[in-house]
């Protein structure tokens, strides 16, 4: 074999976004962390699964989108029996995904989280992991794939775990996601910089390609500032201050987070790990204050 040819393994590991998974993970948890902080009983068992039906279907979405990316080089790779065994993998992979998270699901059904809200945020979760990835929609290439994922993320994942525990839905969780929903899409747009002009070359139209550089980085900044405004607003109609405050704790990252942006756009050299890293950073630590709060609280 070519040893410039990726092994399937690592493909698979590529695939399979940890970093997402991880996301997922946290988030997931701060939904069930709204039924504890509310008073409910959290049940271990439909705790993991649920999220492994969450992490399944992030995966459904991420193997399916490369299954089809590799069709589109297909004609390209006839020769190459390496790249036909690893989209070969990818479609047993996405398969299997497919067969456990059907069967987790049953499992859910019949363990009682059968409720009217519990499959509509399943089958709203399912569905745009399904359009994120498939012909003809493809909406990962429409401009439309960062906001899915940041819905599928922040609002449908927590509020998942929340219903499944409950079995109904509660106005803390909106509360609590909006915010989040626009820092993750903020730091969405930021991770799809580095890789800009090779996607502006091979005709992805991302969120960033679709608004162009200069827009794309204003709403960037404008998203960073929408975040902390909504949970501020929350605060003022309702949410307990041992949840805001916590949340408020990466402004500083935040700020710092902008900064970047702006020297970038003023033609300085970008530092794309260090950005990279503080996008991350005023996400996840947002999301993991709050988390952490609910749970202790």
């Amino acid at each position: 074999m070519d040893e410039k040819q990726p092994s399937i393994l690592k493909t698979i590991l590529q695939i399979s976004h940890p970093l997402a998974l991880l996301a997922g993970i946290l988030l997931y948890a701060l939904g069930a962390g709204v039924a504890d902080f509310l008073g409910h009983p959290v049940s271990a068992d439909q705790y993991f699964l649920g999220q492994a039906c969450i992490t399944l279907l992030q995966l459904t979405g991420f193997f399916m989108k490369a299954y089809f990316d590799m069709t589109d080089e297909l004609p390209r790779n006839l020769k190459n029996e390496q790249f036909r065994k690893i989209q070969q993998a990818i479609l047993l992979v996405t398969f299997t995904i497919l067969t456990v998270g059907a069967v987790i699901t049953v499992i859910l059904v019949t363990q009682g989280a059968s409720s009217p809200a519990f499959f509509a945020i399943l089958g709203a979760a399912f569905l745009l992991s399904y359009f994120y990835a498939i012909p003809p929609l493809r909406l990962a290439y429409q401009g439309y794939g960062e906001l899915m994922q940041a819905v599928l993320l922040a609002n449908l994942t927590p509020a998942f775990a929340y219903i499944i525990q409950v079995g109904e839905m509660h106005r803390l969780l909106a509360l609590l996601t909006f915010p989040l929903t626009t820092l993750l899409l903020a730091a969405l747009l930021v991770f799809s910089l580095p890789g800009y002009a090779e996607d502006l070359l091979h005709d992805r139209k991302t969120l960033m390609i679709r608004l162009g550089w200069p827009r794309g980085m204003t709403l960037h900044n404008g998203l960073i500032l929408v975040g902390y405004l909504l949970l501020a607003v929350a605060y003022f109609v309702g949410l307990p201050w041992p949840l805001t405050w916590p949340g408020l704790l990466s402004v500083p990252i935040a700020i710092f987070q902008i900064w970047q942006l702006g020297q970038i756009a003023n033609g300085v050299k970008p530092r794309w790990s260090l950005l990279l890293i503080t996008a991350a950073a005023t996400f996840g630590l947002t999301a993991y204050m709050i988390t952490y709060s609910l749970w202790i609280g």
